[in-house]
């Protein structure tokens, strides 16, 4: 009983409360919430973002952020839909496509490793450079290239009920589970997200693994953009615009500090889903688009203040058993 009430006392504790009132909210406004096909819709409209929270909950763990994740994949799947439409095959512009996405984070990593940059202005310049990017390639056309095998894997069922993007999900969540759980390279992160100088002292290489990290986030976020791609089966210029914000909210609302050194992804997978609950209920209850975005910036603004706020807690507990 202590245990479960010690757990209920936690954050991730309150997120399972709030996804539970989500949850029954949605389910009293709207029959069609708790249908199998209502789940796994707004699962699959919003994989992208999802598949991209999980590299992002280990950049801001590492006390970074990356702001160029979704201009990143909106210039893959730029990238990809140029390609074909100028004669590649689809497999060599695959791999172009994902070498554009190491690329580009490595390019972000190394103005903040070795060049000592805030990672907060060298993304927010790289957020509008590979958006940039992407406009130049396809300027204002909408492209639908794409052979009907690829769109395929975006759009139908490949293991039961679930497309090609939410398999890649659950394969990338197991695997950053047990990376940041149980390996060396894990606790990395977080010794540096704490204090990169100690971690220094400590013998850990810390440019290595910031530089590791950004160039995961452009490689993640590549893959993301062909998912899109493959799943919409066409390209705009505009792609994933503003996804930076559903991003960052999935996982400073998990309990990941801005301050970087804790967090889980635990808390990410329940905020993710109270998140993606939360837009569909407001779409469910015809809340407009503007509207939705308004109710994600407010969490996101709740979110970074949460080690704030238990930060003046313990301490007020610990001034008063004084």
């Amino acid at each position: 009983m202590m245990n479960v009430w010690k757990y209920l006392r936690s954050w991730e504790g309150f997120l399972c409360l709030v996804l539970i009132l989500t949850i029954s909210v949605n389910a009293i406004n709207s029959d069609a919430f708790l249908s199998i096909d209502n789940q796994i819709n707004l699962f699959t409209l919003s994989i992208e973002k999802v598949i991209i929270a999980l590299i992002m909950a280990f950049i801001i763990i590492n006390a970074e952020i990356d702001l160029s994740v979704a201009s990143m994949m909106g210039l893959a799947a730029c990238a990809l839909g140029w390609l074909v439409d100028t004669g590649a095959s689809m497999p060599t512009a695959l791999v172009i496509c994902l070498l554009i996405g190491m690329l580009g984070g490595l390019f972000n990593g190394f103005w903040v490793t070795f060049m000592n940059l805030p990672s907060l202005v060298v993304t927010l310049a790289m957020l509008i450079g590979f958006r940039g990017l992407a406009r130049v390639l396809v300027e204002d056309r909408s492209i639908r290239v794409f052979p009907s095998w690829f769109e395929e894997l975006g759009q139908q069922p490949i293991l039961g009920p679930l497309p090609l993007a939410v398999i890649i999900f659950f394969l990338l969540l197991i695997l950053a589970v047990v990376v940041l759980r149980f390996t060396g390279f894990g606790r990395y992160v977080y010794v540096i997200g704490i204090n990169k100088d100690m971690a220094r002292y400590s013998g850990i290489n810390v440019k290595a693994v910031k530089l590791i990290l950004f160039t995961l986030a452009g490689l993640i976020s590549a893959l993301a953009g062909i998912l899109f791609a493959a799943r919409l089966g066409s390209v705009r210029g505009d792609m994933g615009l503003g996804f930076e914000l559903d991003i960052i909210t999935m996982v400073l609302l998990g309990g990941v500090s801005i301050f970087g050194g804790s967090g889980s992804i635990y808390g990410v997978i329940l905020s993710i889903l109270i998140v993606l609950y939360l837009r569909n209920g407001m779409s469910l209850s015809n809340i407009t688009g503007h509207l939705q975005t308004g109710v994600i910036g407010l969490l996101l603004i709740l979110s970074a203040m949460v080690p704030n706020l238990k930060t003046y807690w313990e301490s007020l507990r610990a001034s008063r058993s004084k």
